[in-house]
């Protein structure tokens, strides 16, 4: 613009020059403004135009469509000032939509402790009515009923604990309690708690996890929990009877701990929602004998293993399960 008004008068000085040598009257003053209006619109008439779009394109967006984006046309500072615009636009359409993806979060976690919650209660509460009104025909009914109940409450504080825990890990507050660890002695102490557990429900335990001490800095209470949650995900979901693979390998700078299963395959879908929350899986492919958790299993495991800079990956190749946890050796401090 400032460039376009000096070019503008400098044309507007010639013009008015050259016709003053003819004419000595007003003419050549009328004829310096007419050059000068003249050659500054069309010096202009683009740049006002963009600016018209611009703000035509503004208006569109603070109506709510972020899908809009301004047109850019020019490589100046106007064209610098349509990207800026465009940038501004959709940072704004990503935050509305992680907003409304916390929000809807927000409500899936809702609705799955209402679920979840909801269902054991409703079996405690049918249960102690029975045997409030001594509907039993028999001793045998009677301690039926008060084991189901019995068992049932359980299950209701095992899934109230697990609510408890993922929101505790989920907390940008929560701290990790660093200790220098064997993490191999670790796993081991835990299959060895796990195998009469797995026999129980005719599984098998094959364990690779060698000799050597794999000592790293990691809150065991948790990392425990990690490992236990893998562990008990492979024996709900394995074929029965069948093998639960263990292994622990490790290089320079990482250890992995490999749980592997054999169970019924499942959809490409299916696979990548197992470490949503709230998400089962397919009754059918659950042990009948082992209660049905919240979902959280996985969920956890992962928020855990993140914490300590690690990963979790999941692999599935006609019905063989692999879970994988990545984990970088570090200090405590």
């Amino acid at each position: 613009m400032f460039w376009a008004f000096i070019f503008s008068l400098i044309i507007a000085v010639i013009s008015m020059v050259v016709v003053a040598n003819f004419n000595q009257t007003y003419v050549p003053t009328i004829f310096f403004v007419a050059t000068f209006i003249v050659s500054f619109y069309l010096l202009t008439g683009r740049v006002v135009r963009y600016l018209i779009a611009l703000a035509e394109g503004l208006d569109i967006i603070s109506e709510g469509n972020l899908g809009y984006r301004v047109p850019i046309l020019r490589e100046d500072e106007l064209g610098r000032v349509a990207l800026s615009i465009n940038a501004m636009t959709e940072r704004l359409d990503r935050q509305i939509q992680m907003e409304r993806k916390i929000e809807k979060s927000k409500m899936d976690l809702i609705t799955g402790i209402s679920h979840d919650l909801r269902t054991p209660l409703t079996s405690i509460i049918g249960y102690l009515d029975l045997l409030r009104t001594s509907s039993f025909q028999d001793q045998n009914e009677y301690e039926r009923f008060f084991q189901n109940t019995y068992s049932k409450a359980i299950h209701l504080k095992n899934l109230i604990d697990d609510l408890f825990e993922y929101t505790r890990l989920t907390s940008s507050s929560i701290k990790l309690n660093l200790k220098q660890i064997d993490v191999r002695q670790l796993l081991d102490q835990m299959i060895f708690e796990f195998e009469p557990i797995a026999q129980e429900y005719s599984a098998s335990i094959d364990k690779d996890i060698g000799n050597t001490a794999v000592v790293t800095a990691i809150d065991s209470e948790k990392f425990g929990r990690a490992i236990d949650n893998l562990l008990m995900n492979a024996l709900k979901y394995s074929i029965k009877p069948g093998t639960i693979r263990i292994s622990m390998k490790t290089d320079e700078q990482f250890f992995y701990i490999t749980v592997e299963n054999e169970g019924t395959p499942i959809t490409k879908d299916q696979e990548e929602k197992l470490f949503d929350r709230f998400y089962k899986g397919d009754h059918s492919r659950r042990s009948e004998d082992i209660q049905t958790g919240t979902g959280l299993g996985l969920p956890i495991t992962r928020n855990i293993v993140e914490m300590h800079e690690g990963t979790v990956t999941l692999t599935h190749n006609d019905g063989v399960f692999v879970v994988m946890m990545t984990v970088p050796f570090r200090n405590s401090s």
